[in-house]
């Protein structure tokens, strides 16, 4: 004792002027309430001392009392274990009310067995492991002689889906770039894609085709990891200045899929920043909502495009907390448009974050294809752009656009984007071949907007229930989810058109749909054998019509005489007609080939 005593003095100044025997006096103490069980125990007995003079010294010390303060805790984590094998080793009985504390624990409390500071206690404290949630008392088909059964529990929940109509179906669509907007089937046969969100056709444009052969040959199929590892080309930089630039703002970030910059940033957003509250409109994207849900942040829903509503509820919020206002430009499934600018001047007013997201309107508004923020002059008003690379500029991937603060704090905190292999090359390439061409051409802006007021013009003269909107979406009401689907197969089997039907959780029950977006790219003997396969159809079941909406009160804003004019102006879609990118016309050998080399 005395050596080793010898050598610890040499550390420490109360044990060098201090004699052995002092310490032996120091350490006499009256037994603690558990001494004697806790000694059975290597662990107990380090933990505790006892109320002697000498373990109190210690408390004092810097840095004995920081490790007894930390053997402490565990030791009380331990406690009930502790006790419960103590008291089988003695034979006593182990029933006792659950609420009774151990005395070891009381000791903790009552700081006998040394003061745990503050900082220690949520430095050492984890959470306790949850408790599996118990077995319902009316247990599922699953439950079988006492066991679960995993496909019996699958085949429960996929019949739900069936029973409700809800179940997906999936078509083998296989889009022909050099017959756009046909498709064969998985039979074969030819029909006509009229619900494709290659909105503008610029999946098969040869400049993007091209330009993309060319990138494989130069750089391969793949990518090659993740941003941060050996995926991070100069392409990859390109286009994202491009679509920061687009956008007017600092940086942007490219994604997989806008459902991934969607959920990555606001999720990464609202749980780093503390007491984020995210307003989210009624009718946001599942990528939003499922962001939301990750963040684990407070939200709150206010009414589709309702800004007074939104207003009341940003009243009722702690003007100190952050907040986050999500919400999008162009609502795919309805075609209708956000109140950009009055939710703006809402945000700036209660201090909060915007977060738009134009993925249905990028490509299509605006003077260079930035979206209806563009359009209407308020894309400085947003603090987070998003959109996708997969809809209009026709090839895949999604990205967020702001200032350089923030898009550096999504790059170095977002899972989503850290964590997954990056975009590749050719990919990367095609897409800043499309989004350049269309910045400079408003021909295939102005085409899509023709084609839309054109078909939405004919079937409303026809009484064909389509859901009023400013876009150019052409939603048809049909108002259940068995029948929508059951149109949806007539037209693609007896037709040979393919419109997807849109059900519950998509859209509301009882507002199912058939979901028709034009491209430049149909021609009128299309549109027509569209519009009189409808009619034939409506005809021939006896479905609602305008007047049969109107009659019951409405529904989705159809049957209540509501005119409500296109965002675009017959004057835009003039002058976007006008607007030639002649540079990027493929007249040359190798279209393209000026983007790969300026890449390397």
């Amino acid at each position: 004792m005395e050596a080793l005593l010898s050598n610890a003095a040499q550390c420490c100044p109360f044990l060098a002027k201090t004699s052995p025997a002092a310490l032996r006096q120091l350490s006499s103490t009256c037994p603690h309430p558990l001494r004697s069980a806790m000694m059975s125990t290597s662990a107990g007995a380090v933990a505790v001392g006892g109320n002697s003079a000498l373990f109190r010294a210690a408390q004092h010390c810097p840095v004995m009392g920081r490790a007894m303060a930390i053997r402490s805790m565990k030791v009380a984590r331990s406690a009930p274990r502790v006790a419960r094998h103590v008291s089988q080793r003695a034979g006593i009985s182990s029933s006792h009310p659950q609420n009774m504390a151990s005395p070891l624990s009381e000791s903790v409390a009552a700081g006998r067995v040394g003061a745990v500071p503050e900082f220690l206690v949520r430095a050492e404290t984890v959470a306790p492991i949850k408790k599996p949630a118990p077995v319902p008392e009316t247990k599922p088909a699953a439950f079988k002689g006492g066991r679960f059964e995993y496909d019996s529990f699958f085949a429960e929940e996929l019949e739900k889906k069936h029973n409700d109509k809800s179940y997906r179906y999936f078509n083998n669509i296989n889009r022909l770039a050099k017959l756009f907007p046909m498709a064969h089937t998985g039979t074969g046969e030819h029909v006509t894609v009229w619900c494709s969100n290659d909105y503008l056709g610029m999946s098969k444009h040869p400049l993007v085709t091209e330009t993309m052969k060319l990138t494989i040959d130069k750089y391969g199929a793949g990518a090659g990891g993740t941003r941060n590892i050996a995926g991070n080309a100069q392409l990859h930089l390109s286009l994202e200045q491009e679509l920061a630039s687009l956008h007017g703002k600092d940086s942007a970030l490219v994604f997989s899929s806008c459902f991934v910059a969607n959920d990555a940033t606001l999720a990464t957003l609202a749980s780093k920043m503390p007491g984020t509250v995210i307003f989210s409109d009624s009718s946001n994207h599942a990528s939003m909502i499922q962001g939301i849900r990750n963040s684990r942040a407070s939200k709150v829903i206010f009414r589709h495009n309702d800004v007074a509503h939104l207003e009341s509820l940003l009243q009722q919020c702690d003007p100190a907390a952050p907040k986050i206002i999500a919400f999008e430009s162009v609502y795919s499934m309805c075609g209708s448009i956000g109140p950009i600018k009055e939710i703006a001047a809402l945000a700036k007013k209660y201090n909060a974050l915007t977060f738009l997201d134009e993925v249905h309107a990028v490509g299509m508004y605006g003077k260079t294809g930035a979206g209806v923020a563009e359009y209407i002059d308020a894309m400085a008003d947003m603090d987070i752009i998003t959109g996708t690379l997969g809809k209009a500029f026709g090839v895949v991937g999604g990205y967020i656009a702001g200032s350089a603060r923030l898009v550096d704090y999504i790059r170095s905190y977002a899972p989503g984007f850290i964590f997954t292999t990056s975009l590749p090359p050719a990919v990367v390439a095609g897409t800043l071949a499309s989004i350049r061409h269309l910045r400079k051409s408003g021909v295939e802006r102005a085409g899509q907007q023709i084609k839309t007021r054109q078909l939405k013009s004919i079937l409303g003269d026809l009484g064909i229930p389509v859901v009023p909107n400013p876009s150019h979406i052409v939603p048809v009401l049909v108002g259940d989810a068995e029948t929508a689907k059951s149109v949806s197969d007539e037209l693609l089997l007896k037709y040979k058109i393919y419109v997807q039907s849109i059900n519950f959780p998509t859209v509301a029950r009882g507002e199912e749909r058939l979901r028709i977006t034009p491209t430049p790219g149909h021609t009128d003997v299309h549109m027509n054998y569209l519009v009189d396969s409808l009619s034939t159809i409506w005809r021939e079941r006896g479905l609602k019509k305008e007047h049969d909406w109107a009659a019951e009160g409405g529904r989705a804003g159809v049957g209540l005489d509501r005119h409500v004019p296109q965002l675009v102006t017959e004057v835009d879609v003039a002058a976007g007609l006008a607007t030639i990118d002649t540079e990027s016309v493929p007249l040359f050998s190798q279209p393209g080939a000026h983007l790969v080399e300026a890449s390397a």
